[in-house]
């Protein structure tokens, strides 16, 4: 039987596991290490309040700075996963079929460009402390001391954490996202060029500096470096027969991440998810981030019709 004490814990983790989930993922990059993490967080959260003691007076800043030193404990493992990872290593993707009410004044949401496949990887670039200074402040908003007193560290070196930060993701990172009816359409038209190996086509939707990143993990077919340059990326993609190698292939348009993308079915199995990162001034790719290892699909849902 559950006593109040536990009931009223899990209401309060139950409130916030939303934020949880965001800020640990966005440092992360990984479901089932974010789920991991949440779990960590929710025993950690349950015994502290089975243990009596001073009521404590903000769960949500409290929560955060569990969350946030087990994720930070987490990116060592990660890191030694890392060291004999097969090819390119991409952010798992999350997948919804509509996009996230960004304007929802409950909780603070991702912004769209903080939580994008592109961000991501620019985000694996930084520390493990810079990143979670660089989440918790350009994405959520927390001020400098709380994140000082989360990570404990002092005020100004929090600030210079996060400065070094801001400058690194701008440096790699200074575009506007695209529209998103123009990232749905730019998508569609790459997928039709793709599918009918038209080079023209494919020519002249890429960017000239554009970046071509597969991750198959070792288990799926996929380039072992990523792959720079219009006409490289062009002929690449053009050559590649899809259909051949995917039975009874389905394309279906869903939010990856926060963009319109594509999300490729092999029957009712998950496939790949195709993310563009699309250059608002130009209209044209400068990314694209492929992710087909299979470990990284298991919680996309079976293919539904359109």
């Amino acid at each position: 039987m559950i006593d109040s004490v536990d009931r009223d814990a899990t209401e309060v983790f139950a409130d916030h596991r939303e934020l949880l989930f965001s800020i640990v993922y966005n440092m992360l990059g990984s479901v089932a290490d974010t789920e991991d993490v949440l779990q960590d967080t929710w025993l950690a959260w349950a015994a502290r309040n089975r243990a009596g003691g001073a009521e404590i007076e903000h769960p949500r800043a409290y929560l955060v700075r569990i969350a946030v030193n087990h994720a930070l404990a987490r990116r060592a493992a990660i890191a030694r996963r890392r060291e004999t990872y097969v090819g390119p290593w991409l952010p798992e993707p999350l997948v919804a079929d509509e996009p996230a009410d960004r304007d929802s004044a409950d909780e603070p949401l991702l912004r769209a460009e903080a939580v994008s496949m592109a961000m991501l990887v620019v985000l694996e670039t930084l520390s493990p402390l810079e990143r979670a200074v660089f989440v918790l402040h350009e994405v959520f908003g927390f001020p400098h001391p709380d994140i000082a007193d989360m990570l404990d560290r002092s005020t100004p070196a929090v600030r210079q954490l996060a400065h070094r930060a801001r400058e690194h993701v701008h440096a790699r990172r200074p575009r506007q996202p695209a529209d998103p009816r123009v990232q749905r359409a730019v998508t569609e038209k790459f997928l039709a060029a793709q599918l009918g190996g038209d080079l023209p086509g494919l020519l002249a939707l890429l960017a000239p500096d554009v970046t071509f990143w597969t991750d198959g993990g070792g288990k799926r077919r996929a380039a072992l470096r990523p792959i720079d340059g219009r006409a490289k990326v062009a002929r690449l993609i053009a050559s590649q027969i899809v259909r051949s190698h995917v039975p009874d292939m389905a394309i279906h348009y869903r939010w990856v991440n926060g963009d319109p993308s594509a999300v490729v079915f092999s029957g009712a199995a998950p496939f790949a998810v195709v993310v563009l990162d699309i250059d608002a001034s130009t209209e044209q790719i400068i990314g694209i981030y492929a992710v087909a290892n299979p470990d990284k699909l298991t919680h996309l849902q079976p293919a539904t019709e359109e």
